[in-house]
């Protein structure tokens, strides 16, 4: 997969622009502010039409503006192929094209483009509250599993009908959403258990990698793993029914879980170092990484952002080696103030953003 033409207007501090991307990727280099986050940014966006900054749309168009748009030219599996986005502030109106052909739902050009970001903020993977988590958990599997972004988008969208109807105290009708709730619920929790129990040895191994030696490391999914079958849920929710109509909202499923992560069988968000925590959230991302490409035979593309400066030498070289090691396939987008704290031996074009306009360096 190569990203090869990118087109933004109106798009955060960026300067209008149509750019021709080299095959191999790019090494941006420029003080803080000029906008080299922005132009990852603008290149993840179109992987779920979501920003890995804000889930406010509205906050990625230039100040004062009246929206923006994001155009990607690309190859994928030896065919040209394009992702568009548009979207006007007012009205909030978002709209897609997949290969010049209108898309009314995400899901239609959902993952067509595929790229993994790497961020500093991305530590709050392991440090932070479990929201974000199972954000990361649906992420990685609606992009690996076309089944699992239905499952999904069917599971949000009967979960906000029941509890719209529990706010309204109408138990009758929350009860209507019983059914979708459980089916397409049902299909969440068994994806997210699989995929726990094939990367638990996988995640171990990679923190192994990245350095960390001192401890067990355990991966595990903590919710009600009964309710990966439909018929369980009917008991659940009439347990539960009372409490869902005093609190207003629906108490039983996966948008409550966590995905738990362990160190000697104690939390490494609460006991872990800023090392291992660290370490743990890298862990996490190259398991998207190699999620997604085993599920579409692909190397998405590697967006990195400015990552490699929170990390301590050894555990820059290790990671350098995971992602530019023998054999790896990707495109790789860097970001970096400096040519210096680039990872060494990086062999990738060096552009310069400036005022938010890119400039060819060589």
């Amino acid at each position: 997969m190569r990203l090869a033409r990118l087109t933004v207007r109106g798009f955060r501090n960026l300067a209008d622009t149509d750019l021709g991307l080299p095959p191999e990727g790019l090494a941006l280099l420029g003080r803080n502010g000029q906008g080299k986050t922005s132009l990852l940014e603008a290149i993840a966006y179109p992987v779920l039409f979501r920003s890995f900054r804000t889930a406010r749309d509205g906050e990625l168009a230039t100040f004062g503006g009246t929206g923006f748009h994001a155009g990607l030219g690309f190859e994928r599996g030896g065919s040209a192929r394009q992702v568009a986005v548009t979207f006007r502030i007012l009205g909030r109106r978002k709209q897609l094209e997949l290969d010049g052909v209108p898309a009314t739902r995400v899901v239609e050009a959902a993952g067509a483009w595929l790229g993994v970001v790497f961020a500093p903020e991305d530590v709050r993977l392991a440090s932070g509250p479990a929201a974000g988590r199972r954000l990361y958990l649906d992420r990685t599997l609606s992009l690996a599993d076309r089944g699992y972004l239905t499952a999904l988008s069917r599971y949000r969208a009967a979960l906000a009908q029941r509890n719209a109807a529990l706010r309204q105290g109408r138990g009758d009708l929350a009860q209507a959403f019983d059914r979708p709730l459980a089916d397409a619920g049902a299909t969440v929790v068994a994806g997210r258990l699989a995929w726990v129990a094939r990367q638990a040895e996988p995640f171990a191994r990679a923190l192994v990698a990245l350095g960390e030696q001192g401890g067990e490391p355990a991966l595990a999914y903590d919710g009600d793993m009964e309710l990966a079958e439909p018929g369980a849920w009917g008991p659940r929710l009439e347990q539960a029914r009372a409490r869902d109509l005093g609190r207003g909202v629906t108490t039983v499923g996966p948008h409550r879980d966590d995905l738990v992560l362990r160190l000697d069988g104690h939390l490494l968000r609460d006991y872990g170092s800023t090392g291992q925590v660290r370490s743990a959230a890298i862990a996490l991302k190259l398991l998207e990484l190699e999620t997604l490409e085993a599920a579409t035979g692909e190397a998405p593309a590697l967006l990195l952002d400015d990552v490699f400066a929170e990390l301590d030498a050894e555990r820059q070289r290790r990671l350098a080696t995971r992602l530019f090691g023998t054999g790896r396939r990707s495109q790789v987008f860097i970001t970096a103030p400096r040519p210096d704290e680039l990872p060494e031996g990086l062999a990738l074009p060096r552009w310069q953003v400036e005022a938010g306009r890119v400039v060819a360096q060589d």
